[in-house]
């Protein structure tokens, strides 16, 4: 009896279910901006090859994908708005598909955290008109993030339908799934957050109003494309962006507030940022949420085997994202279930434009690259 309750106990490596998304083990690949797709956006072969290598994780979640233009974030970020960026998208999923693996569209609005030397020259958008202390990369180097224009409701409405939109072209493609971006200072995060939402109207003033926008995105991406098919990413307290939250009892009602509206919908996961997952506000989280939590404890250092290992023992979490650490080891699945030794990301070409620190990770001896 003892021996078998033991062997049914989850580990890091037992499968999963996600929702309608079956995992083959609880390893998931990070949402990690990588800036490859060049000026039009279209995931190319060198995309095709980075997210097939990694098709053994238990889940890949994309790099975040905006769904319009002025919604862009960084140069060289992939979209999801013209047929040819689908197409692209598509030989990303029929290529990890052919190795096994699952694989999901972050859709992401940059909100404020954008310049129109970025996203074309276009409008920047964002719940209230107060912009980012601090500068952001553009192809003229770095910039002053500019003072955004604050949504009127129908704005926001707009905003909604290209969530909407982006979503069933990700399925179109073939993706097992989206996950709606709500977290690091981006466009819902903003809504979430006091300092970055100064709104008087159904969208600001009180943590429910301002939960309110990310219900409602949520909501109707969920009606599109199946409840079992969509996640969420959230990251109370992580003060990033200006989208700052310093206020546990407002933190706990905003998102209380949120996750409480969106448990009857039943979707596949929540993605929680935070770097106390086992903590009182994290599992209370959870609860509120009523599913499946995927766990992520941040940048501030590379997460672990052992951290994995051990958040999944602990049921803090049903599966873990990994960053950095599958950035520099595209089977890592394999190297932490035989403890072999990984490789060393390097930083400094994270973020440039060709093959080197993207696809030239080495795999283990005789392995699959």
């Amino acid at each position: 009896m003892t021996s078998a309750a033991t062997s049914a106990k989850p580990s890091l490596f037992t499968p999963a279910s996600l929702g309608d998304i079956k995992l083959a083990n609880r390893v998931a690949m990070a949402p990690l901006t990588r800036m490859r797709s060049g000026p039009s956006g279209i995931p190319g072969d060198l995309m095709v090859e980075h997210y097939r290598q990694r098709a053994s994780l238990g889940l890949i979640i994309t790099e975040g994908v905006y769904p319009s233009r002025e919604s862009q974030a960084f140069v060289g970020q992939p979209g999801i708005v013209t047929d040819e960026q689908v197409a692209g998208w598509r030989r990303v999923a029929e290529a990890v598909h052919a190795q096994g693996g699952r694989i999901v569209m972050q859709v992401v609005h940059a909100g404020r955290v954008t310049h129109p030397d970025v996203n074309g020259g276009r409008r920047i958008l964002a719940p209230s008109a107060i912009a980012i202390d601090g500068e952001g990369h553009t192809e003229k180097g770095k910039q002053p993030y500019p003072v955004p224009q604050a949504l009127t409701v129908p704005e926001a409405r707009a905003a909604l339908e290209d969530f909407v939109t982006a979503s069933r072209r990700a399925i179109e493609a073939g993706l097992d799934g989206v996950e709606v971006h709500a977290a690091n200072g981006y466009l819902l995060h903003e809504f979430l957050s006091p300092a970055s939402n100064h709104r008087t109207d159904e969208y600001g003033s009180t943590p429910t109003n301002r939960a309110r926008f990310v219900v409602e995105v949520v909501t109707a991406v969920a009606k599109a494309v199946g409840a079992g098919r969509v996640g969420m990413r959230i990251s109370p307290e992580r003060n990033i962006k200006d989208a700052l939250e310093t206020d546990r009892d407002d933190v706990l009602a905003t998102y209380g507030h949120l996750l409480d509206q969106l448990r009857p919908l039943g979707l596949a996961y929540l993605s929680l940022l935070h770097k106390e997952l086992g903590g009182d506000l994290a599992q209370q989280l959870r609860r509120r949420f009523g599913g499946k939590l995927m766990a992520n404890s941040g940048s501030a250092s590379i997460t672990t085997r052992e951290e994995a290992v051990e958040l999944i023992e602990a049921a803090h979490a049903d599966v873990v994202a990994v960053g950095r650490a599958v950035i520099a080891n595209p089977d890592l699945v394999e190297r932490w279930q035989g403890e072999h030794l990984e490789n060393v990301p390097r930083p400094a070409l994270f973020y440039t434009s060709g093959p080197e620190g993207y696809t030239d990770y080495p795999f283990l001896q005789g392995g699959g690259n």
